[in-house]
């Protein structure tokens, strides 16, 4: 049976929900590759440390993710790779009883994650979520990065740039005259 990247983030928690709160699982996972959608794209593998422990509810997920992102420095448009590193806490609640194999009502919590009918956990939702909210909105090169120029578009970074006066509106001529005080 072959098993995709995917699916190394699928983790079966059956037998730690028959055991008491408190008990836990460490989950560590390396090499996986996502789709995070048309706005973002994974320049490494992603790498997951993970503790899973058992609560009188579920589980609770603490940990971290770290990959880098593929992106366009906002200001100047050259490609750029972001590292991203981060924290992933959330409780997931099971779908099903363990001991009767009865379905949860989920009206009370519509919005929680939920294990699967299997007692399975996945991870991508939740490394997804970290990953989109860890990106920045508009990414830089670097802290300094002058941009492009408005009028001709070259890479201010790049060194001396200059431009002659624009002409002035004559309407506007008698401003050249004016001196703040102070």
């Amino acid at each position: 049976m072959t098993t995709s990247p995917a699916d190394a983030l699928v983790v079966n928690v059956a037998g730690l929900l028959g055991e008491p709160p408190g008990s836990h699982r460490d989950v560590a996972v390396d090499g996986v590759s996502l789709d995070l959608g048309d706005d973002l794209r994974q320049a490494t593998p992603l790498s997951l440390q993970a503790r899973v422990a058992r609560t009188n509810r579920g589980v609770v997920v603490s940990g971290h993710v770290v990959t880098s992102l593929e992106d366009t420095c906002g200001r100047c448009l050259v490609a750029v790779e972001l590292p991203i590193e981060a924290p992933i806490d959330e409780e997931i609640l099971p779908s099903i009883e363990l001991q009767s194999g009865l379905a949860v009502d989920r009206s009370a919590e519509p919005e929680a994650f939920r294990l699967s009918d299997h007692h399975e956990l996945d991870f991508e939702p939740l490394v997804r979520e970290a990953i989109v909210l860890a990106a920045p909105i508009a990414p830089v090169c670097r802290p300094d990065c002058r941009g492009l120029c408005p009028e001709c578009g070259t890479d201010l970074n790049v060194g001396p740039h200059a431009h002659e006066d624009a002409p002035v509106d004559p309407r506007l001529e008698k401003l050249r005259e004016f001196e703040a005080d102070g």
